[in-house]
């Protein structure tokens, strides 16, 4: 499942932020807005994605053109960017292996360090900005 959510969080990294970048295992150090997505399928995950305050500000900046958004229009944006990569996830899954779930609706779970417990995690490195998308089976 990391695979799909990866590929689809490389997808938005190319075609919405269009910048190179890199991607690596690990948990991001940095603080970071952390929304989570669970999905069902035959098993039940939560999907985590985790983003620095300067990468949302990017993705704020792309979609709504604002360059000084406020702590409550990041939240905003971290929610719809986790809704569109794990979204596209399952587009990816479907249509590559037959894989299907369905995606519940994104919460807000902090700004602050990582610290949740998952199964597998991939970081998204863009120039100093970094994303994470994580899962852990429910």
């Amino acid at each position: 499942m990391i695979n799909y959510l990866t590929k689809a969080a490389e997808n938005f990294c190319i075609h919405q932020i269009r910048e190179e970048h890199l991607v690596s295992d690990g948990i991001s150090k940095k603080r970071t807005l952390i929304a989570y997505i669970d999905i069902q399928g035959q098993t039940s995950f939560r999907v985590y994605l985790a983003s620095d305050e300067n990468m949302m500000r990017k993705i704020c900046e792309i979609y709504l053109m604002e360059d000084n958004a406020d702590e409550q229009t990041l939240i905003d944006m971290v929610l719809e960017t986790a809704n569109m990569i794990i979204g596209s996830a399952k587009v990816i899954a479907s249509e590559e292996s037959d894989v299907h779930f369905t995606i519940e609706t994104p919460n807000f779970e902090t700004f602050d360090i990582f610290s949740l417990d998952v199964d597998a995690s991939k970081i998204i490195t863009i120039g100093d900005n970094e994303m994470m998308i994580a899962i852990k089976e429910r």
